[in-house]
């Protein structure tokens, strides 16, 4: 049946996103050389995923070691909060975006799955409903 067919895809892709993104955060550290110790890399992790019985309502969660976000726009300790950008000397600090591009078009890619996944099964739910009503019509006039 089509319903269970959008169903399994959008659960395969759902528990196929949060595994993907730890990937993908772990191949741009490495590759932007945002490592230290290797902490943060070690610290990617996906936390949790909880879904309601269809898979049209998902909640997501993963973690990394909060200085990720300082190494992503290139800020740290040596920037005041309330910082109006001049800090009176050069920031030796540099953006190395192993975070924020690809999580924002991952989030991006999620949300079209979803919803051509789910506007199919609605279309195929209404075609359905309206093919036994015709029928219905013909058979018992």
């Amino acid at each position: 049946m089509a319903t269970d067919r959008n169903q399994q895809e959008r659960e395969k892709y759902v528990r196929a996103f949060n595994d993907t993104m730890i990937k993908i955060w772990r191949e741009q550290i490495a590759l932007l050389g945002v490592v230290d110790t290797g902490a943060l890399y070690r610290s990617t992790v996906a936390v949790s995923m909880n879904a309601d019985g269809k898979f049209t309502s998902v909640t997501l969660a993963q973690s990394f070691n909060i200085y990720g976000l300082y190494a992503d726009y290139g800020v740290g300790s040596n920037t005041p909060r309330g910082n109006p950008g001049d800090l009176g000397r050069d920031n030796k600090r540099k953006r190395r975006r192993w975070f924020s591009r690809k999580y924002f078009a991952s989030v991006m890619n999620i949300r079209e799955f979803f919803a051509d996944n789910l506007g199919k099964q609605l279309a195929d739910t209404v075609s359905n409903a309206l093919t036994r009503d015709i029928s219905r019509r013909f058979v018992n006039p």
